[in-house]
């Protein structure tokens, strides 16, 4: 299953006429695109239930939520497609976009809550030395580079916490997230989806260590 470039079409040509009379005159295409972008997310689901359990596989809607937005385009100009793990011992989740420049695959933590990020910290400030083997790990940096992403920063390290921590890059950050980028001639290749796979798997070492901190207290005791 792949990405038809009559789906990349549409995205751009939506990038374009992002209003409600164009896009209920191609309603018809949209449905279209859709349905293909809608086999490619069961694809990739397929694969990661071969080495991942998977609790839940989320197609997002393309219609926005204008209400506080001063962006009010009403269609995202995207299809994307979460994948939640199951249950409370397997942390993290998969995400994956389709869009014509910007497509990409993520996972990890994008907005945990106050509990797990204080978690978080509290071993990062303790012992940061297993999260930093995975961010030096080569197939890792392969697919992800040798940092996480965060949608945004502290200026400094969280009230609490030493602002002069050797770890205070780490200790800044809101969420932490592994975010690997596709550009369209890859989205568009018979092997699209192993390669997603391929990142997804990548992962692992990740979620594992992340799920293993956020199910024990700071003496490794399981709270779950």
């Amino acid at each position: 299953m792949t990405i038809e470039k009559s789906t990349f079409q549409f995205l751009k040509y939506l990038r374009k006429n992002n209003n409600r009379d164009w896009f209920a005159d191609h309603k018809a295409t949209y449905e279209k695109a859709r349905l293909n972008a809608k086999d490619v997310f069961a694809e990739v689901l397929e694969k990661l239930e071969a080495h991942d359990e998977i609790e839940k596989s989320k197609m997002m809607r393309i219609y926005r939520d204008v209400r506080f937005s001063k962006d009010k385009t009403p269609y995202k100009v995207h299809f994307s497609n979460s994948y939640s793990r199951l249950g409370a011992s397997l942390r993290g989740g998969y995400f994956l976009q389709i869009r014509p420049g910007e497509s990409f695959l993520a996972g990890g933590f994008w907005e945990p809550s106050k509990e797990d990020l204080f978690r978080l910290r509290k071993e990062i400030e303790q012992d940061s030395s297993e999260i930093r083997d995975i961010l030096s790990d080569k197939e890792f940096q392969k697919h992800f580079g040798d940092s996480f992403y965060s949608f945004s920063e502290l200026n400094t390290a969280p009230r609490g916490f030493d602002k002069e921590h050797k770890d205070v890059d780490l200790l800044r950050k809101k969420g932490f997230i592994a975010m690997k980028k596709f550009s369209d001639k890859e989205v568009l290749d018979k092997n699209f989806t192993q390669n997603v796979n391929e990142g997804f798997l990548a992962l692992r070492p990740f979620f594992n260590l992340f799920s293993d901190i956020l199910t024990t207290n700071l003496n490794g005791e399981s709270i779950i």
